[in-house]
């Protein structure tokens, strides 16, 4: 997460109460750990949710596919330009405060989603709850770094990853639970409001739990690199995802041409603004470790798969298949569980005896996974089941396991202790332009395949032929991933013990945060 750019190091004594304090304030951190953990579930669950309803909201809202696309891509943007700079604010002004702007925001953008009155409505409150969550989300593991002692962060990690867990496997499930029953006849919308009143409590709590920190040195905002990643995501973005619409314009090609042009005076700009301040967007030493540079690579590659593959699988299910969205949402049930199961066994037995290989091997799954799907749809056609689909989910989902759970340690055991902050808040950024960059490749891959006036009888066909097409790229895509791992470090790092615990009581580090609350 972003905002552990300086949040390594905390001290604990000064929380409200201090350790004397005893059963009290043990509590009170741990009512604290509640509240910033249900913030971090309505993030995953709300990214999940969302795909599971898509086709119903482009059924009832008359919506285009270039708006589909930017109903979640918008989010999956505005939360990557945002995760750095949301870090930073709660470095600067206090996570906990941050951290209530944050919730507050994700709260009222949920509920302009929910009455949004048209599709463009829904897709600029969309991209304003991305940015809220960019504002929450980043200050969940510093408030975790500023509560608990080192030696109690394993068992606190560990719960984070449970949540994880729980996130993928509910989030479809609630998405399509909350669509089929259409309460009180709000069709998609309940979907966004069942966040309501899940913020409002979190936001109350909140406010009387958790304990301020923030950064002791002054950090300076770089809004000039935040205004350059954006124009150049949306120099990008916009022509890949209205371009099919358009007839593909030559301002289209020009305007991908020209985010290269910008993407290149970023680079410059955090050149200069890293010898002049030391404060840049990103820290552009990291790329000068083997390892971070390809993990960096083999992150924002893997967003672009998981962007294209899951969109164009719910619409593939939904829209080509005509079935539910309850329907739909239990076919993925074995994913989740393969997700879970599986990383949960690289990090604790596979990653420490076979290191580098586990997550290779999570990547042929994948493609493997991918294959396997391709020629059940083939064979299949539109009399494919939910249960001959299980197969492949589950080799994907065992794959995808082997490879989110271990990825991040192996990306960062090169990188210096001092930078880790940086480095780990540049990963969650570049995973989340990765699956935008996907989400916008939709309309390539998969709507590109799709012609323009069918009759009822042509849909199915053409949804699973397109289907098919856009997961031959996701496969090519995984076999690239699989070769730039070779570049990732064969073992990860052992953590010497008591390193830990320096940076945590500040002993070694003149950098340490300081707690006000």
């Amino acid at each position: 997460m972003t905002s552990t750019t300086e949040s390594s190091a905390t001290e604990t004594s000064d929380l409200p109460g201090g350790p004397a304090a005893g059963s009290a304030a043990d509590r009170r951190r741990w009512f604290a750990l509640a509240i910033v953990m249900t913030a971090a579930f309505m993030d995953l669950v709300d990214v999940t949710i969302v795909n599971i309803a898509i086709p119903s909201i482009q059924r009832n809202e008359h919506a285009t596919f270039s708006q589909i696309q930017w109903i979640t891509a918008g989010y999956a943007l505005a939360f990557a330009a945002g995760l750095i700079t949301g870090g930073r604010l709660g470095d600067i002004h206090g996570r906990k405060r941050l951290f209530l702007l944050g919730i507050a925001g994700f709260t009222v953008a949920s509920a302009l989603c929910g009455f949004a009155a048209n599709p463009e409505m829904l897709v600029a409150s969309r991209i304003l709850q991305g940015a809220m969550a960019a504002m929450m989300v980043p200050q969940v593991l510093s408030i975790v770094h500023a509560t608990f002692p080192a030696h109690e962060r394993g068992k606190v990690f560990g719960l984070f990853g449970a949540i994880v867990g729980l996130g993928a496997v509910s989030g479809p499930l609630l998405g399509a639970l909350l669509t089929e029953w259409n309460l009180f006849g709000l069709e998609w919308r309940p979907i966004f409001l069942i966040n309501l009143p899940v913020g409002v409590v979190a936001l109350i709590l909140g406010r009387r739990f958790i304990s301020e920190s923030k950064a002791p040195r002054a950090l300076k905002l770089d809004l000039v690199g935040v205004a350059l990643v954006t124009l150049g995501l949306l120099m990008l973005l916009y022509p890949l995802t209205r371009g099919r619409e358009l007839g593909w314009p030559l301002w289209g090609y020009l305007s991908m041409a020209g985010s290269a042009v910008v993407f290149a005076v970023l680079v410059a700009y955090e050149k200069r603004k890293a010898a002049r301040d030391g404060s840049p967007l990103v820290e552009l030493s990291l790329f000068k470790v083997k390892s971070f540079a390809a993990g960096i690579a083999v992150q924002t590659v893997f967003g672009i798969a998981l962007g294209i593959f899951f969109l164009v699988w719910t619409l593939y299910m939904q829209v080509g298949l005509g079935w539910t969205a309850l329907r739909a949402g239990l076919t993925g049930v074995p994913f989740s569980i393969a997700v879970s199961a599986a990383a949960g066994m690289s990090v604790q037995l596979l990653v420490p005896r076979f290191g580098r290989k586990v997550l290779q091997a999570g990547a042929l799954l994948m493609t493997l996974g991918v294959l396997l799907y391709i020629w059940e749809s083939d064979r299949y056609g539109m009399d494919i089941a939910p249960w001959q689909m299980a197969l492949p989910l589950v080799v994907m989902g065992a794959g995808m396991g082997f490879i989110v759970a271990p990825l991040t340690d192996a990306v960062l055991s090169d990188v210096p202790r001092e930078h880790a902050g940086s480095a780990s808040g540049l990963i969650n950024t570049v995973q989340q332009m990765g699956n935008a960059l996907g989400l916008g490749l939709v309309s390539v891959v998969f709507f590109g395949e799709i012609g323009d006036r069918l009759t009822a009888d042509q849909v199915g066909p053409a949804f699973a032929n397109a289907f098919q097409h856009a997961l031959g790229w996701v496969a090519a895509v995984l076999v690239l991933i699989f070769l730039v791992m070779f570049a990732l470090p064969r073992k990860p790092a052992q953590h010497v013990e008591g390193v830990e615990d320096e940076v945590v009581t500040g002993e070694a580090d003149p950098k340490q945060p300081e707690l006000v609350g």
